[in-house]
C-alpha cells in the first residue's frame, strides 16, 4: 500500500467531476482537489485527517485539498456519491480557513447537488462548466456556514513537505531511512514517528517495507536477476531480511509468488501521471461523463 497522488483530468473548461461508486475501496492517496463523499446506501470506513471515520447511509465527509485518505466499504451494496472539484474554486473565498472536522454534522443537499451537476455535465449546454461550478459553490457555502471552521495555522507547509517526503521515499527507497525521513521533516524522531502514523494510519517501517516490496515484485519480472540482486536493489540489505519482509507483506516467499500477483494493500506514492486509486472490486456505476 503505497501513497500516491491522484491527478484529476477534468473536461475542458470544467473544474468539477461527479460519480457514484458501488463497494468503494481505494488506495491511500491524496490530491490537490476537494472531494465530497456521501453514503447513499450501506456503510463505509474512510481514513481522513489522521483518523478513521465510519459513515452510514445519509452521512457525508469532506476531504480537503492535500489530505491523505483512503476508504473501504463495509457492505457489498454500499453506494457512495462523489463530488470532486478544483480547490482553486474555493481558495479565493476561504483565506486561511478550513473545516475543523472532515465528517459533516449538518444536513446538506449533497444528493440533489450531485444529480443536478451530473445532468449539467451530461447535457453540455453553453457555459455548462460555469453552471456546474455555481452549483458546487452554493453547496460548499452552505457547508462552510453550517460547520465548525478552524485556521490552517501553518499546517499547509507541513503537509506539502510531507507530500515531497513521500516522493523522495518512492525515488530513493533502496537507501532511504527513518532518520533521513525525520530529518527531512525537521522533526525529532519520536515526533516524526507519531506524525507519520497519525497521518497515514501506519508506522513508517511498515510503509517503507511495502514500498521496497512493491519494487522487488517489479524487479522480479526482469529476466536474469538473482534474488540476492533483487534484495539488494530493493533496499533489503540481506537475503534473509528480504525473505522475511516479503513473506510478511505478501503472504508468499519470493520464489512462491503467483504469476500476475498484485500488491493491493493501501499505501501512497506520488506521480505526475494520471492515477486511479480505486481497487478492482470497486465499481463506478454512474458519472457526469457520457461514457463510463
Amino acid at each position: 500500500m503505497i501513497a500516491k497522488r491522484e491527478i484529476w483530468n477534468y473536461p475542458k473548461s470544467v473544474k468539477v467531476w461527479v460519480g457514484k461508486y458501488k463497494h468503494s475501496h481505494n488506495l491511500l492517496h491524496w490530491h490537490y482537489d476537494c472531494e465530497l463523499l456521501y453514503v447513499e446506501k450501506g456503510r463505509i470506513d474512510i481514513f481522513c485527517q489522521k483518523q478513521m471515520h465510519t459513515l452510514a447511509q445519509g452521512e457525508a465527509l469532506y476531504v480537503d485539498c492535500g489530505q491523505v485518505h483512503y476508504m473501504s466499504a463495509l457492505e457489498e451494496d454500499t453506494t457512495l456519491v462523489v463530488i470532486v472539484f478544483d480547490y482553486e474554486i474555493l481558495k479565493p473565498y476561504l483565506g486561511n480557513v478550513r473545516l475543523a472536522h472532515p465528517r459533516l454534522k449538518g444536513c446538506y443537499p449533497i444528493p440533489e447537488t450531485y444529480t443536478a451537476v451530473r445532468d449539467i455535465l451530461l447535457r453540455k449546454e453553453p457555459f455548462y462548466g460555469l453552471e456546474a461550478t455555481a452549483r458546487v459553490m452554493s453547496l460548499m457555502s452552505a457547508i462552510f456556514r453550517g460547520e465548525e471552521v478552524a485556521l490552517r495555522q501553518g499546517e499547509d507547509e507541513t503537509a506539502r513537505r510531507f507530500m515531497v517526503l513521500l516522493e523522495h521515499i518512492a525515488e530513493k527507497y533502496e537507501f532511504f531511512t527513518f532518520a533521513d525521513a525525520a530529518a527531512f521533516m525537521q522533526m525529532s524522531e519520536g515526533y516524526f514517528s507519531r506524525y507519520f502514523h497519525s497521518t497515514t494510519g501506519i508506522p513508517f517501517s511498515r510503509y517503507l517495507n511495502y514500498v521496497r516490496t512493491e519494487h522487488a515484485i517489479e524487479l522480479m519480472k526482469e529476466p536474469g536477476l538473482s534474488m540476492t540482486e533483487i534484495a539488494d536493489r530493493s533496499g533489503f540489505g540481506t537475503i534473509r531480511n528480504f525473505n522475511r519482509v516479503f513473506r510478511a507483506v505478501t503472504g508468499y516467499s519470493p520464489r512462491e509468488l503467483p504469476e500476475g500477483y498484485l500488491l493491493s494493500d493501501t499505501f501512497v506514492y506520488p506521480s505526475t501521471a494520471p492515477f486511479d486509486p480505486t481497487l478492482y472490486d470497486c465499481e463506478l456505476i454512474e458519472s457526469g461523463q457520457s461514457e463510463l
